[in-house]
């Protein structure tokens, strides 16, 4: 016996079949029936039909006009669940060309003098009975959904433009999707009252909270055609406080001729991205010059393994290196890339993977002399601030003696270009690991007039998604009920993701010509309390209700806020408005070396408060945490922004 399921794939295949055949059954009944009542009222309608012949010949050459025309029309290709307006024409159009058709065939062929009113006739019954069956299974089908599906999502659509009109009209036409829209909202007084496809606009998005209690939503989904990131932040951060889900469409974000357009934007729907929590647009960069800084070269990438290192890897991939060497002292992640880089470029992509400490200075030199590498990216270091501040003899040893190490082996080899991956910890640090990489900076700055090599540092703030940063750890934490754990309610800072840390070291490489600091303009800085908040109620949790929310204190070596710019420093603007070059004083070789003096007599001490000691030394802007987090800094971009001719901004913190 053949399963239920394989008799309906069965019939699936003869679909357009079974309604031609159901369509010419209706046309030969309504002929037949009409026919037969009109012989009982009025002979002389169809007085051309007293015999079966001409009976046979006009019903043939009725049926075969539908057939034809039908066919030539393809309206059995449409998929008639979905049926619109525009379907529905096409098949009344059929039907008159039919109708005209056979009408002018009739008195030709037969010379009939069949009735006009009785042709039309039975054409409108023919016409009436095709409609009213491809509706009715239309009904059919969603009734019979709707009885096998869970329950409904309901949902309320923030945005009664084009797109949330889209996204609305595709939910009516498919009766699959889990969804029963309930209510628009959108800041327009006009729309307000007003309905898009029989769903009310009951508010402006300021009411999203208190209406959906009300609504009883189940999600709510932003749909919003143009939107900058401002009103993005500001609107998902409104969505957030309802008790509900919110997912966005992203692709909302474009052009309105791609969002109507798409046949599927209720599969483009997703969660809430923290990337869509930064309020600012992703920063682009120009890659036309970055490609020839690689193409055909040799380069060296320090730390390739970790999170920075390793997209630098993958960008660098794609611009065809003469070889791409992964330095790294965790042997798993510089495994893990090496298949991947493997697997997508094959025998395309010469690759060599070293494991090995930046620490060591014979096996750096060993690896430059084999490889003699032309450009090399050093991301290799210790990141974690309260790690350090416990054991800053590793953070003096690998971050500083491991980047002296690398630095002076790309100046014996002649490497054209060499980039440090700084951070913002390093302006006016406050711990050791921020002073390790403003010192790391200040080496740099001692190979100005000494070197052939160009040497130049990229300094940003927090990268979202990497190893050991706080988005990670927050989501662990709410998926795990709780609670989510932050340091200080004044906490802020500067957020970017992994592929625009990786393409700013990059575009620093490329725009470099001499030992610079490049810095990014990274927008407004991100209170950590109103992240942990967001993510709470993103993830569908009430904060403080469902998942609590501790405040720990501040650790060791922390700041309330992070700087990008040594205020004392000038400021430079590049052909990038959202790149800065901040000029510093030039460090001799001699003052370098006498600073590393201190710094050894330190480690040779085997004592932490000896150490950090020498840092304040020799690091000059080096301070205490509570000097930094008892004042504001303003980060000045305006008289940068002059001097290239933009307009003046400033990021204030």
């Amino acid at each position: 016996m053949i399963p239920l399921k394989r008799k309906r794939a069965e019939m699936k295949k003869y679909r357009k079949q079974i309604l031609f055949l159901i369509d010419l059954g209706i046309a030969a009944f309504v002929y037949l029936v009409l026919l037969g009542l009109c012989s009982l009222y009025d002979s002389y309608i169809v007085q051309s039909l007293r015999d079966v012949r001409i009976f046979g010949i006009d019903l043939a050459i009725f049926l075969s006009c539908i057939s034809l025309v039908f066919w030539i029309l393809k309206l059995y290709d449409s998929i008639w669940r979905y049926a619109e307006l525009e379907e529905y024409i096409s098949l009344i159009g059929g039907t008159v060309i039919a109708f005209s058709i056979y009408s002018i065939l009739g008195r030709l062929v037969l010379q009939s003098g069949i009735s006009m009113m009785f042709s039309a006739t039975v054409c409108s019954v023919t016409l009436l009975l095709m409609i009213s069956l491809r509706f009715v299974y239309r009904q059919f089908r969603r009734y019979s959904i709707a009885q096998n599906e869970q329950a409904k999502v309901r949902l309320g659509i923030v945005g009664g433009g084009m797109a949330g009109a889209a996204l609305l009209r595709e939910i009516a036409r498919n009766p699959k999707y889990a969804y029963e829209p309930v209510c628009v909202f959108d800041d327009d007084i006009e729309k307000i009252g007003k309905f898009i496809h029989k769903v009310e606009v009951i508010g402006s998005i300021d009411r999203v909270p208190v209406e959906s209690e009300i609504q009883k939503l189940d999600e709510i989904i932003i749909a919003i055609q143009t939107i900058t990131p401002e009103q993005q932040r500001r609107i998902i951060s409104i969505c957030s406080r309802a008790k509900c889900r919110v997912k966005i469409l992203p692709d909302a974000l474009g052009s309105a001729q791609e969002t109507i357009q798409d046949s599927s934007l209720v599969s483009r729907v997703r969660n809430i991205n923290v990337e869509d929590l930064l309020g600012r647009n992703s920063v682009q960069f120009d890659n036309s010059k970055v490609s020839p800084m690689l193409t055909g070269k040799t380069v060296l990438v320090t730390g390739g393994g970790g999170s920075i290192g390793s997209e630098l890897c993958r960008q660098i991939a794609r611009a065809q290196p003469k070889r791409l060497v992964i330095l790294d002292i965790y042997e798993n992640n510089a495994y893990d890339l090496q298949q991947e880089l493997l697997f997508q470029y094959g025998d395309k992509l010469p690759l060599s993977v070293e494991i090995a400490s930046v620490r060591d200075n014979e096996k750096i030199e060993r690896i430059f002399a084999k490889y003699k590498p032309q450009i090399v990216f050093h991301a290799a270091a210790h990141k974690h601030v309260p790690l350090m501040e416990n054991c800053p003899d590793e953070a003096i040893k690998n971050n500083i003696y491991g980047t002296y190490n690398v630095v002076h082996a790309a100046d014996r080899h002649n490497v054209e270009k060499f980039v440090l991956i700084s951070t913002d910890k390093a302006v006016n640090p406050t711990n050791v690991m921020g002073a390790s990489k403003r010192f790391c900076e200040m080496i740099l700055q001692s190979m100005k007039k000494v070197s052939k090599t160009t040497y130049v540092a990229v300094r940003f703030g927090n990268v979202l998604g990497s190893n050991g940063s706080v988005i990670p750890l927050f989501e662990r934490q709410i998926n795990n009920g709780g609670p989510v754990t932050i340091t200080d309610p004044r906490i802020i800072r500067y957020f970017m993701t992994i592929p625009e840390a990786a393409q700013l070291v990059l575009q620093a490489g490329a725009m470099a010509k001499r030992s610079e600091i490049f810095v990014l303009d990274m927008g407004q800085p991100v209170k950590i309390l109103d992240l942990a908040e967001n993510l709470i109620r993103l993830s569908g949790y009430t904060p403080y209700k469902d998942i609590k929310i501790e405040v720990t204190g501040l650790r060791p070596g922390e700041k309330l806020y992070e700087e990008l710019l040594m205020k004392t420093e000038e400021l430079v603007s590049t052909t990038n408005h959202k790149i800065f070059i901040e000029r510093q004083k030039e460090i001799s070789q001699e003052e370098l070396t006498n600073k590393l003096i201190i710094l050894q007599k330190a480690l040779v001490s085997k004592e932490d408060a000896a150490i950090k000691d020498a840092m304040k030394q020799v690091v000059p802007t080096y301070r205490n945490p509570d000097e930094v987090n008892n004042q504001g800094i303003k980060v000045d971009y305006s008289e940068a922004r002059r001097k290239a001719g933009l307009s003046p901004e400033s990021v204030v913190v």
